[in-house]
């Protein structure tokens, strides 16, 4: 066994350096799969905002359509374009208005959520890299001990 003991701080110093390499390689794959995610989250708050286009195009179709029927209704009655129908009218297109605010405003919130989400998982890229950073040099720290061992 005398043999192997003047070789236990190099072994050590070794395995020290495999370690922070390791611990390296974890932080970077680590902050890949959060800036992965960070990605992710950016598209989808892209698409949040095309379906937003998407909804009020289609609902701009279907109110233009609500208006005609509206229209074809008051003068089928007998009733002109004056006064209440008229009334009708302005209320159904103030009442458009709002949703298509609401459309709006929701692609907005659930775009603001996405957005944060991306930011969030930027941060934990970098604080898993940084967490790694700091248990590699504690690896290599280590090492170096083992070596400063052996010689004095």
């Amino acid at each position: 066994m005398s043999f192997v003991a003047p070789a236990i701080p190099y072994i050590s110093a070794f395995t020290q350096v495999a370690a922070a390499r390791q611990a390296s390689a974890a932080g970077k794959f680590n902050q890949a799969v959060q800036n992965r995610n960070a990605q992710i989250a950016t598209q989808e708050a892209e698409q949040i905002e095309q379906q937003k286009e998407f909804d009020i195009g289609t609902f701009e179709q279907k109110f233009s359509r609500l208006q005609g029927e509206t229209k074809t209704n008051i003068l089928k009655s007998g009733a002109t374009l004056e006064g209440s129908g008229l009334r009708i009218l302005r209320a159904n297109a103030e009442q458009a208005e709002i949703e298509k605010d609401i459309i709006d405003y929701n692609a907005k919130i659930g775009q603001a959520k996405k957005f944060e989400e991306a930011n969030f998982s930027r941060i934990q890229g970098q604080v898993a890299r940084q967490q790694a950073k700091s248990a590699e040099l504690g690896y290599y720290a280590g090492a170096g001990t083992s070596l400063l061992k052996a010689f004095f």
